[in-house]
């Protein structure tokens, strides 16, 4: 088996053979999420803990489903309602946590690093599931899935990524794996949302729709995250539609195949027009959803595979 991760922090520390190997577990996984039964014991008799602590629907409730349909223990804690809003530090959280002795972790955070920090303090496998602008592993794995059974591979690609680039920890994780996968990525978007040291990105990067989109496969439009937006990016949602939201005349550009893709939660009419993001003839939105269960469900199977292999080893 080609998986070395004791964690899921990130896509930056995962090879090619690891990516494959649990996109190939995955597509198991959706054929079993597909059956009248779908109920594995991949995880009977360990326990599952989610920590969100930002607001999250798509990922909590995959998550959550995942680690059920696998058969594990699974508890979803307030953190809205914990001791943090007390005073307790994240350090403490994680040492209380850890003398409850759970075997998968699943942490969402609004500060980059913070996942990591966790993993450091725990004995079980940690998985990431968005951490500030830092990364969002498991999106850039599912999409990855829909990218791979749309197009039937997942190499040599053109693959155009739209919008708010400079505030996505999707945007990030993306860009790491179809590199890693040896696509060609694109990225549109206005100056005023490009990260820092794009230049160090390998990626192509354009400020115009109809050019950017010239000839792609994949067009992978993102949310305009207002939350973490400290001033005036853009003039208004109406001029970033007209620039920059995916309709039918920018998407002609494409390819005549190509697939449209978004993480949700959608802005329609803002990143994207709402018949496009219905269309079922281009948009792969809600395939999307369904592989974030299974992409889910391989990750905490390996990384507990991974466990079982090394019991005496503490994660760290």
């Amino acid at each position: 088996m080609a998986w070395r991760a004791k964690h899921l922090l990130g896509i930056e520390h995962l090879g090619p053979d690891e990516i494959t190997t649990l996109l190939d577990l995955a597509d198991t996984y959706v054929d079993l999420n597909r059956k009248r039964h779908k109920h594995s014991d991949a995880l009977a008799g360990l326990t599952q803990v989610n920590m969100f602590f930002e607001n999250s629907t798509r990922t909590q409730a995959s998550f959550e489903l995942a680690g059920k349909r696998l058969g594990a223990d699974v508890m979803s804690m307030a953190m809205q309602a914990s001791s943090i809003k007390k005073g307790e530090t994240l350090i403490d959280t994680a040492m209380t946590l850890n003398a409850m002795h759970p075997d998968l972790l699943v942490v969402r955070h609004p500060h980059s690093g913070a996942v990591n920090l966790l993993a450091e303090k725990v004995n079980c496998a940690v998985l990431n599931a968005g951490d500030g602008r830092h990364e969002h592993p498991t999106q850039a794995l599912l999409d990855a899935l829909t990218i791979r059974r749309s197009k039937g591979r997942l190499h040599r690609l053109n693959i155009a990524i739209c919008g708010d680039i400079a505030h996505s920890r999707v945007a990030r994780s993306n860009i790491m794996l179809l590199g890693k996968m040896e696509n060609r990525v694109r990225l549109i978007g206005p100056p005023t949302l490009m990260p820092s040291q794009i230049d160090h990105f390998g990626v192509e990067v354009f400020d115009d729709m109809h050019e950017g989109l010239r000839d792609v496969d994949v067009v992978m439009m993102l949310r305009l995250q207002r939350e973490r937006m400290d001033g005036g990016f853009i003039p208004s949602e109406r001029e970033y539609y007209h620039r920059y939201g995916l309709d039918q005349a920018k998407l002609d550009n494409a390819k005549p195949d190509a697939i449209v893709m978004h993480p949700g939660p959608m802005n329609r009419g803002v990143e994207i027009d709402g018949e496009l993001a219905d269309d079922i003839n281009r948009s792969v939105i809600q395939e999307q959803v369904e592989m974030g269960v299974a992409v889910r469900m391989a990750a905490m199977d390996l990384l507990a595979q991974a466990a079982r292999a090394t019991p005496t080893e503490v994660m760290a």
